[in-house]
């Protein structure tokens, strides 16, 4: 009898691991994809923005025909970004029952607050950025572009601000252990909110400006030669030169304040396992979770110290110190790695490319073509970076206050893992359908005149994006 009781405790304490396991994998197919979408939509309204308001200055018709074609992509994009989020919604209450039950008090206003003034703004005034560009006064539909480019701005502060909060988690206090939140100022600009905030908007400018600037140099390759598709790769690499420089500053001052609040998390992005002074910088390694230290090691002595604590000598805390509490060390030892590879390769292209602006050269084919290879780099950098970030909060769901395990769902693991599937297939199938349309509607607009006048319109949105989508 206790031998059968044993086994039907192995066989539920199996079926809970099976389904945290996909709840989790699941979470992550769905924020990846969602994530995708915003990381372009934030910054690339701000382009817009830079568009419109170079036209209605200059009045040169090329920044029009500039914000033509970008408008399409920044709906498409808005779209998807609706849509995938919505599902985001849907999990909290199918997988994750146990996060609202515990902290709804604080999670559920701060997601109501970007609804109300962030995405309402967003949809009301999109819709003037696409229809009433002849209908409205020009100051008018400039200042919508505006307003689009600040509430999705402002969609990304509520959100990182509950993210942010779930990593420093203050202002509230627990009653039979759920959240009541006891100062919302405090709850807002928590202690890592600036630094997750500006190192957000930053990689989504650069994940735009690449967008922009390899489906650019995609059409100029192509043969298009006309000025607008030049004006907007000048434009992104310049705003990519001046931008990466400022997150690789915002990326230290954030590792500063993770290596003060989250320190568990930077020694497994450091692969360190135990305390020590003037730490190496593992430029290589294979970290060996069993044996608790790092094979294949590749470092330069003290440096890690350095960059962290802007000492040779600067004590870092080792794995040692959290165990049982600490994050697993392979995904952010090198999801980590990935990021800073990949934005190292940005900085260097972005600067190159700006090079030949200033000199008033033409940009070399090969460069062109890294361009068009490096459309969506953005988002291979951001989607290394957020696992780092979610990743380094395990086994927390909310650091401290709640696990991952608490908070999740006691549905079989088969149901679990029949969504996931199905999540799996449509978004390989959006997606892949979103990267050809892009670049179908970059061949279209090749073949499209060059108008003398801004006034003259070409099929816009969204008839366009309509015939795209369903080609």
């Amino acid at each position: 009898m206790l031998d059968e009781l044993a086994l039907a405790g192995q066989v539920v304490s199996a079926s809970v691991e099976s389904t945290l396991m996909y709840s989790r994998i699941q979470f992550a197919l769905n924020i990846s994809f969602h994530i995708l979408f915003p990381t372009i939509t934030i910054a690339l309204g701000w382009f817009l923005f830079y568009f419109k308001l170079r036209y209605q200055i200059s009045h040169a018709p090329v920044w029009m025909r500039a914000y033509r074609f970008w408008v399409k992509i920044f709906a498409l994009t808005f779209a998807l970004g609706v849509v995938s989020g919505i599902t985001m919604s849907f999990q909290f209450g199918t997988n994750w029952p146990g996060f609202m039950a515990r902290v709804g008090n604080i999670a559920g206003p701060l997601l109501g607050y970007e609804v109300l003034t962030a995405f309402f703004l967003e949809a009301t005034f999109l819709g003037i950025m696409l229809f009433g560009i002849k209908r409205v006064p020009p100051w008018l539909h400039t200042t919508a572009t505006l307003v689009v480019a600040v509430g999705t701005t402002l969609s990304a502060f509520w959100i990182i601000a509950l993210n942010s909060w779930m990593h420093t988690p203050v202002g509230f206090e627990l009653r039979d252990g759920v959240a009541f939140p006891t100062d919302w100022w405090q709850i807002i600009f928590n202690p890592s909110m600036p630094y997750r905030l500006t190192h957000v908007l930053l990689s989504s400018g650069l994940t735009a400006a690449f967008l922009v600037a390899g489906i650019s140099a995609y059409r100029i390759l192509k043969g298009d030669t006309k000025h607008g598709p030049s004006k907007a790769l000048k434009t992104a690499v310049v705003a990519a030169a001046v931008m990466i420089p400022l997150q690789v500053l915002v990326g230290d001052m954030h590792g500063l304040n993770s290596l003060e609040h989250q320190p568990q998390k930077i020694a497994a992005i450091e692969g360190v396992w135990h305390t020590e002074k003037s730490a190496p910088l593992l430029l290589f390694a294979w970290p060996n979770e069993e044996e608790k230290t790092n094979d294949f090691a590749v470092g330069v002595p003290g440096l890690a110290s350095l960059i962290l604590t802007h000492d040779f000598n600067g004590e870092i805390k080792g794995l040692n110190e959290f165990e049982g509490e600490h994050p697993p060390v392979k995904p952010l030892f090198f999801g980590f790695r990935l990021m800073v590879a990949v934005g190292m390769l940005m900085w260097a292209v972005a600067w190159l490319s700006t090079y030949f602006i200033l000199r008033k050269k033409s940009q070399p084919g090969w460069l062109m073509k890294a361009l068009v290879w490096m459309t969506f780099s953005g988002w291979l950098a951001t989607l290394a970076g957020w696992y780092v970030t979610e990743i380094g909060r395990q086994p927390y769901l909310v650091q401290g206050v709640l696990t991952t395990q608490e908070a999740v769902t006691s549905l079989p693991p088969g149901n679990v893992l029949f969504s996931l599937i199905v999540y799996a297939v449509i978004y390989a199938g959006l997606l892949t359908a979103y990267v050809h349309t892009l670049f179908g509607m970059a061949k279209k607009a090749i073949n499209v005149e060059e108008y003398e006048s801004a006034d003259v319109e070409a099929p816009v949105v969204p008839e366009l994006v309509t015939q795209e989508v369903n080609r």
